[in-house]
This record gives structure tokens, C-alpha cells and sequence, in this order.
């Protein structure tokens, strides 16, 4: 056997076991998983993770899952929490404890001190007659059968089950509070989803100086100079109450050169009517779908009234992060 077939051997048994093992939570989602649950989104405190080794890595992951959707959540050490940082942890917070044999050594000054504050464990454990598990308020079943070790030694099958485990309870609570992608997006302000969802058309618009508008009555030279001078592509072209009637744009400006038309001539047969426009309290990705489904690369800002206040191209969008 060839080591390029032995290597993809080994990889394909790997995930063959843990695939395995993973689909056996399925039948471990009972009362323990509801009553967890119950536990978290009842809690007025926080929900602190903790865990040691190989579970304590992904402890980590799971609080920052909880804490991104909608669950506060912060993860502590228990070695650490042995030596000043169990004062972290208030009388209103739930643990969770994630220990697979649920015999860690540090559980043995722990639980007790969590018990004589009253404060409800949630074990996430493999042991399911462990000392965690027996004081455990609710227990959530990680038991493998095989490790994908072949030595069955390092944490394999069983971190993976502890990891979909975090990640059920963390969406199981995120789809009961409500949770939904502007929730997520505040607690992601600096990812593309924060600017997307976040930025409304007003935060990013061009004003003042940056804004290209001519008056209904001006020429085609006018609107012209302005396309120029702004570089938007478009120009808005409002009444006199400052409402768009429409827009012209380097498009519309060709066409009527084609034609034989004067720049001197009168702006407003030139134009396109009544052109899009975006609204200004809109969602910054709501105006970057918009722009893509029609086709242009800018529009002209109004408010509900129908008045120009201001401009956006997709290049003012990908500038803030969006797209």
C-alpha cells in the first residue's frame, strides 16, 4: 500500500468513527436537554463554562457560541477558578462543567462550593454515574464507544460530541429567545455582517459638495459639468421642492449625443424617468441587493417624502466593509 493510500485510509476511518459516535447524540437529546435549556434561558446571570484539557479548548468555543447568539457566557478555568477566579462566578449564574470521565481533580473542591451557593451545574460529561454527573442539575450525554484514536488515549470522538453538544444547546437557545441577524450582527459590529446589517443607507450616503444634483430646468451642459465633477455616474435631477423626478446618467448623456442632440439643448427629455432611487433609513445590505438586482452601480437618496438627501455606489458600499 502506497503512503498517499494509507494516509487517506487512516483520514476516512477517522471520520468514519466520529461520524459514528456523532450520530448517537440524536437519541441522548431527553429531559436533561430541555432541563438545561430551562436552566439557561431562566438564568439572570451568566452562563460560565468551564473545563479542563482538551475540553477546556472547547469550553471556550462553546462560551463564545452562547455569548455570540444570545446567551452572556464567559469561560473560566478551573485551576484558575481554585485560585481567585471562582469569585467570577455570582449566585445568579449556571456552570456548565465539561469533564468526560467527570472525575477532574479540581471537580472535588468545586462542586461542593458551587453547591453550598446554590448555583446549578450543568454537566456535559461522558461518566454518567461520575461525581460530576451525580451533582450535576441536569446531565448531557458525550459517551463515546471509540475513540477515532487507534490507541483510544487522545480526545477525538468525544471532543467532537462535546462540540455539536455546545453547539445544540447554543442554537437550541438562540431559536427560543428570538435571536435573530440583527441581534447577531451587534455582537459582530466590526464583521462584513455588523456593516451590512448595522450601516444604514443614510450612515454611508455622499452629501453636501459629493452630492451630483441639477434643477429640472437646467441643460443637458449643466448636468453634464455635474457628472464631472461629482464621478458618480448619475446625476439627481429634482424639482423645486428638491423631490427627484429622475436621473441622469453617462448612459443617458451618450444616447443623446448619438442622436445629433446640442448640449444646449433642454435637459428634461433627456432624462430618466422617474429612475431609482434608494430609501434612506434602508439596511446597507438591503441597498447592495437592490443596486445588483436593477442593474447600476449608483442611485440617488431620498426620505419618505420623496426628497433627495443624498447618493450611494457600490463603491461607498464595498468602502465600508459591505460586499
Amino acid at each position: 500500500m502506497s503512503n498517499a493510500t494509507a494516509l487517506l485510509n487512516f483520514a476516512r476511518e477517522t471520520l468514519e468513527i466520529e461520524l459514528a459516535e456523532a450520530q448517537r447524540l440524536l437519541t441522548r437529546l431527553d429531559d436533561n436537554f430541555v432541563r438545561a435549556c430551562e436552566l439557561l434561558l431562566n438564568c439572570q446571570g451568566k452562563a460560565v463554562v468551564s473545563g479542563i484539557g482538551k475540553s477546556g479548548h472547547i469550553g471556550k468555543k462553546i462560551a463564545a457560541s452562547l455569548a455570540s447568539t444570545g446567551t452572556a457566557s464567559f469561560f473560566v478555568h478551573p485551576a484558575e477558578a481554585l485560585h481567585g477566579d471562582l469569585g467570577m462566578i455570582g449566585a445568579e449564574d449556571v456552570v456548565i462543567f465539561i469533564s468526560y470521565s467527570g472525575r477532574a481533580k479540581e471537580l472535588d473542591l468545586i462542586l461542593p462550593l458551587l453547591a453550598e451557593s446554590q448555583i446549578p451545574v450543568i454537566a456535559i460529561t461522558g461518566g454518567k454515574e461520575s461525581p460530576l454527573a451525580l451533582a450535576a442539575a441536569c446531565t448531557l450525554d458525550i459517551s463515546v464507544e471509540h475513540e477515532a484514536c487507534p490507541m483510544g488515549l487522545a480526545p477525538t470522538s468525544s471532543a467532537v460530541n462535546t462540540l455539536m453538544m455546545g453547539d445544540a444547546l447554543a442554537m437550541a437557545l438562540m431559536r427560543q429567545r428570538g435571536f435573530n441577524a440583527e441581534d447577531f450582527a451587534r455582537s459582530h459590529p466590526g464583521g462584513s455582517l455588523g456593516a451590512r446589517l448595522l450601516n444604514r443607507v443614510h450612515h454611508l450616503m455622499r452629501t453636501g459638495d459629493r452630492l451630483p444634483v441639477v434643477a429640472e430646468s437646467a441643460n443637458v451642459m449643466e448636468a453634464m459639468l455635474e457628472l464631472s465633477r461629482t464621478g458618480l455616474g448619475l446625476v439627481a435631477v429634482c424639482d423645486a421642492q428638491q423631490k427627484v423626478v429622475g436621473v441622469f446618467t453617462d448612459g443617458d448623456l451618450r444616447r443623446w449625443l448619438v442622436k445629433g442632440n446640442s448640449l444646449n439643448d433642454a435637459l428634461s427629455p433627456a432624462i430618466t424617468r422617474p429612475g431609482y432611487r434608494l430609501p434612506e433609513q434602508w439596511r446597507a445590505g438591503e441597498a447592495l441587493e437592490a443596486l445588483h438586482e436593477q442593474h447600476i452601480s449608483a442611485a440617488p437618496v431620498v426620505n419618505l417624502s420623496g426628497v433627495l438627501v443624498g447618493a450611494l455606489n457600490l463603491h461607498d458600499l464595498h468602502q465600508a466593509g459591505i460586499g
